[in-house]
């Protein structure tokens, strides 16, 4: 489990074509300090294990399910990346449960600036816009942000300048894709409710 605050931004390494999967080398000498193979990184809001950690790059393998789910696969080296360690017991939750587990992309349509934050508006996949509302949590990127607004086939997030320095939201621009993972509480709700 991850609270989708960013504890760093990585770097990729490269991907290494495997059978069914790919490889992906991440520099993230903050993430990768106390890590060892089996742990969780939050790799751009996807949950990935450990399988190396040498010198600061860590190496994880990104199955297929998740490469047609999420960005993961499309990354060339130099991309930079949203990294989280999982939540240790005894942490301050400080975002939103975050399981790690992308739901869909969507793209960045526009960005508004203002004097002290910026409104970015971002599509919404159809089957997504259930579980997306006003004031709610979303992870974009595997960042926990509050739904400023909401519409048929978009939403909309207000960061403010610590938001967009510290995370890689601040380099979107209109046209990029990011990986969306809804509230998992509405989830639950919905299923419970259709009992």
């Amino acid at each position: 489990m991850f609270t989708g605050l960013v504890e760093e931004i990585g770097t990729v390494e490269g991907l290494t074509q495997l059978d069914d999967a790919v490889r992906i080398a991440v520099h993230a000498p903050k993430v990768t300090a106390d890590a060892a193979p089996g742990d969780s990184i939050a790799v751009d809001g996807v949950c990935l294990t450990l399988v190396g950690n040498d010198g600061g790059v860590f190496t994880a393998d990104v199955m297929r399910e998740t490469l047609e789910r999420s960005r993961l696969g499309s990354y060339a080296p130099g991309a930079r990346v949203n990294l989280e360690r999982a939540l240790a017991a005894g942490q301050r939750m400080g975002g939103h449960i975050v399981q790690g587990h992308v739901d869909g992309v969507g793209e960045v349509v526009s960005r508004t600036p203002s004097a002290h934050w910026e409104v970015v508006r971002f599509t919404l996949p159809g089957r997504l816009e259930r579980y997306v509302v006003e004031k709610g949590s979303i992870a974009v990127n595997g960042t926990s942000l509050t739904v400023s607004a909401v519409g048929e086939g978009f939403f909309e997030v207000s960061l403010i300048p610590t938001t967009l320095r510290e995370t890689t939201a601040g380099g979107l621009a209109p046209g990029d894709p990011v990986n969306l993972e809804v509230d998992i509480v509405a989830k639950y709700v919905e299923k419970m409710v259709r009992g």
